[in-house]
């Protein structure tokens, strides 16, 4: 067996363990996989650790399958650092040429909404918002989750299907403070976040300040 080889059963054994870990399906594994491979044959991360890799291509493959976790939850049955995982993290994305930009996937903000049992009126403003958001600058450095919960938190309260920071966080899985912190910075500039066709229930005004 060459150590190519080598490396590679171990990064699937590793991947496999930290998916067990933190019960990810096997189509984040297989993905994992696929973009740990690419990596490896690209030759592109030198001198990486390959764990510091695998974790990468987890943390990757979570977001692309829209079932996102932190670096945090990913550090924690990793064996490598937050900081170590966040380098590899830019590396590969810049080595694969690929996007992990799951604000833009309509299914990720389906996902939230479907199981808030918003409409669909609402979730098209949802991901509108969250979407000028990245646009204009308005939340850098804010995790693609809690601005798409943030969004969800603007879209309904603006509707007649209003759902609380505590709802959205639960199903979303981040904290009503990182909404909140989210929220924030999007609200001053609500005005211009918003779908023109969209039905105000409660006029921009009137939605919370926090």
């Amino acid at each position: 067996m060459s150590s190519s080889d080598r490396t590679l059963i171990n990064a699937f054994r590793e991947i496999s363990n930290m998916a067990d870990r933190i019960n990810l399906p096997k189509t984040i594994v297989d993905r994992a996989n696929s973009l740990f491979k690419q990596v490896h044959d690209g030759k592109t991360l030198k001198g990486r650790s390959n764990d510091a890799i695998a974790s990468s291509c987890v943390y990757i493959a979570c977001r692309q399958e829209g079932v996102p976790r932190t670096f945090k939850e990913i550090c924690a049955v990793s064996k490598v650092s937050k900081k170590e995982i966040g380098r590899c993290f830019k590396l590969i994305l810049k080595a694969l040429e690929t996007s992990v930009d799951l604000i833009t996937t309509g299914d990720f903000m389906s996902r939230f909404c479907s199981n808030l049992g918003l409409p669909t009126s609402v979730q098209k403003a949802a991901t509108y918002i969250a979407r000028k958001a990245v646009e204009l600058d308005i939340v850098p450095g804010r995790s693609p989750i809690s601005v798409a919960a943030a969004a969800i938190y603007m879209a309904s309260q603006a509707s007649e299907d209003k759902k609380s920071q505590k709802e959205i966080g639960d199903i979303a899985g981040v904290a009503d403070v990182t909404i909140r912190q989210s929220y924030k910075l999007m609200y001053p500039r609500a005005s211009e976040l918003f779908p023109e066709d969209f039905k105000f229930h409660t006029p921009i005004e009137n939605l919370p300040q926090l």
